[in-house]
């Protein structure tokens, strides 16, 4: 049953009346001992910027923010707070701090026990995450109190860049080996062909003569010589990479160095093509050596760029395979042997394990 329209002690403030039309307060208020006129008080000029409020319909109830009124002598008893009023201990809008925890609770959405920031996550309501907000005003973002964590691609650590090179190099022995073996005698007929040319060049550099008129002519052989070496020398190191890093991500220098490469996306063998394809971004300028040393100078800059890739220190070859170079944890690849019962047992390996997911 709606109050019927009348001057009423203002619940909001017991002080003043104000004029219940049956629906809402209208008029400014007067004080509460006071006479009160007769009838309505005349209508508030409203300012052109704003529309006009809604008004609800006869008999409804009082929308939110206005409460019904007193009768006449009944005293103002103080109740529950209404939406937007002040109460015992709880901010209302536009209060400075609104909406910030008290000490020592968390705001909606902050890393805490459980949460997904306490791993390094997005929280619920961090911007970016395609939710609104963060944290309250004031408040700073949490972050780690120095340099982040290095990511462990699929549970384990990263290779340092100490094991990668010294697995680089051993690596480039045995390619330096094979060359020996296969490549020696191309080797040895290119100097011959170039070695009067050489030796006449040197002579006269050490008497202070630079003049290149009457030198040996080098071998009409030598540039097809040399083209030889360069094919050879790559094919040589193909055949010693791809297949064992498509097979198990290793070459012999890096399972000395107990390191291998990895895909990205899952932990798996590289395959063939991948292999291929992070091979070729360092193995292929090696046929460019003769211009200039140009293809050795993409081969450096390939070794180096690992040490500028952050957080997954990835080289360029790694890049252009999607491919990352973790630490082969020790559990990896259990020994096993045959006791008297024809029964394969794991070895334990004496050392602790170390860094292991």
């Amino acid at each position: 049953m709606s109050v019927q329209p009348g001057w009423y002690v203002d619940p909001a403030e017991p002080t003043t009346r104000r004029w219940w039309d049956g629906e809402g307060w209208i008029g400014a208020p007067i004080p509460v001992d006071a006479t009160p006129p007769d009838g309505p008080p005349p209508p508030e000029p409203e300012p052109a910027a704003e529309p006009p409020a809604p008004t609800s319909p006869a008999g409804a109830t009082p929308v939110s923010g206005q409460h019904p009124p007193v009768a006449p002598g009944t005293p103002a008893v103080p109740g529950p707070p209404w939406a937007g009023q002040p109460g015992a201990g709880q901010p209302w809008a536009g209060q400075p701090d609104a909406g910030q925890p008290g000490p020592g609770q968390p705001w909606t959405g902050q890393p805490g026990t459980g949460q997904p920031g306490a791993t390094g996550q997005p929280w619920a309501g961090q911007p970016g995450v395609g939710q609104p907000g963060g944290p309250p005003p004031g408040w700073p973002y949490p972050t780690w109190p120095g340099r982040p964590p290095e990511p462990r691609p699929h549970g384990v650590p990263l290779a340092g860049y100490g094991a990668r090179l010294l697995a680089r190099l051993i690596d480039f022995g045995v390619v330096f080996a094979l060359n020996a073996v296969v490549n020696g005698w191309f080797v040895w007929r290119y100097f011959e062909e170039t070695a009067p040319y050489l030796r006449e060049a040197v002579r006269r550099a050490m008497a202070g003569d630079s003049s290149r008129e009457g030198l040996p002519a080098i071998g009409e052989q030598a540039g097809g010589l040399q083209i030889a070496i360069l094919v050879i020398a790559t094919a040589l190191w193909f055949a010693y990479e791809v297949p064992t890093m498509a097979a198990g991500g290793q070459t012999l220098g890096k399972r000395l160095l107990r390191i291998r490469a990895v895909p990205v996306d899952a932990d798996q063998p590289l395959g063939f093509g991948r292999a291929t394809r992070r091979w070729s971004t360092m193995g292929m300028p090696t046929l460019l050596w003769f211009c200039c040393g140009f293809g050795l100078l993409l081969q450096f800059v390939d070794a180096v760029s690992a040490l500028f890739d952050h957080p997954l220190r990835q080289a360029l070859h790694d890049k252009r395979a999607q491919t990352v170079v973790v630490q082969v944890p020790r559990t990896d690849h259990p020994d096993t042997r045959t006791d008297d019962s024809d029964t394969a047992t794991d070895r334990t390996d004496p050392e602790p394990p170390g860094d292991t997911p």
